[in-house]
């Protein structure tokens, strides 16, 4: 029972190490596709599969064949993990606070302002190469396809998505027939071209902020669930390493015994010394 732990270990180590295979495998799948949006996630898909894959074998092998660096090496990518992934938890939860959408009055749907969002997401949505990306992605997904043959009587009855509210339509606070009323700065960006439609609105970077948060708070509660996780892993391989350090003496309990492994400086002097002594006398 006093080797459990090494088990135990392995076996976790076994099913994350096969786990890992599909990840590197979506990874691969999304970097030979051609949509802009697969491209976007490659990279963390692949290295997030790696990591884990690595980390895995290192601890299979350190558990399973009693090798003291390969589960030092995983004990240590293992809190570098746990201080990588709570750091990221509170850094999600802390971007994430601020946000939401607005009720428009006699409508299901609601409408989502930029300025409602923490200043770290709007600097990233607002640089030109990375709101290139996210647009081309829009456009390929060809989110705005029904929502620009809806008829009126739709827009009271059907809700919208937080980048269709933003992206497929103008400001519902909009009145283009009255010229000389001062409106927003997005009702001037609309454009009836497919194309375009109101891409370039602020309501449009602010939609996909939303999806952004809602997607970022639920990987935060997930990070939740690995943390306690990785922290009881962890835990176990700790009990694996001192199993495994005292794998040489084969001691159950306790401290390894064996305190030397190579004899004293002057042991094979005096064992010759004493030789001689019995040969003379």
């Amino acid at each position: 029972m006093y080797r459990f732990s090494n088990t135990v270990i392995g076996f976790l180590n076994l099913f994350t190490l096969l786990a890992s295979i599909p990840i590197i495998g979506a990874g691969l799948w999304m970097a030979r596709s051609s949509t802009t949006c697969e491209k976007f996630l490659q990279t963390p898909l692949l290295f997030i599969g790696f990591i884990i894959l690595i980390v895995s074998l290192a601890g299979f092998i350190g558990a399973c064949f009693h090798v003291a660096w390969a589960l030092w090496l995983y004990l240590f990518v293992m809190l570098f993990l746990i201080g990588a992934l709570m750091g990221l938890t509170v850094f999600g939860f802390v971007v994430t606070s601020q946000g939401g959408g607005l009720d428009v009055p006699g409508k299901v749907y609601k409408e989502y302002h930029l300025q409602n969002y923490s200043p770290w997401l709007r600097k990233r949505i607002k640089d030109p190469q990375y709101w290139l990306t996210v647009r081309a992605c829009i456009l390929g997904s060809k989110t705005c396809a029904n929502v620009i043959t809806w008829t009126p009587y739709d827009y009271l009855t059907k809700d919208l998505t937080p980048i269709q509210s933003g992206c497929c339509k103008p400001p519902t606070a909009c009145n283009y027939g009255l010229t000389t009323m001062t409106q927003e700065a997005d009702c001037y960006q609309w454009n009836n071209d497919p194309n375009l439609l109101c891409y370039e609105c602020d309501s449009c970077k602010a939609g996909v902020l939303e999806d952004v948060r809602r997607d970022w708070q639920k990987i935060s509660v997930l990070n939740i669930v690995m943390l306690v996780l990785l922290i009881g892993i962890y835990s176990i391989g700790c009990c694996a390493f001192q199993n495994t350090k005292r794998a040489v003496s084969d001691y159950p309990h306790g401290e390894n015994r064996m305190y030397k492994v190579r004899p004293r400086w002057d042991f094979y002097w005096w064992r010759w010394w004493h030789d001689r002594r019995h040969q003379l006398y």
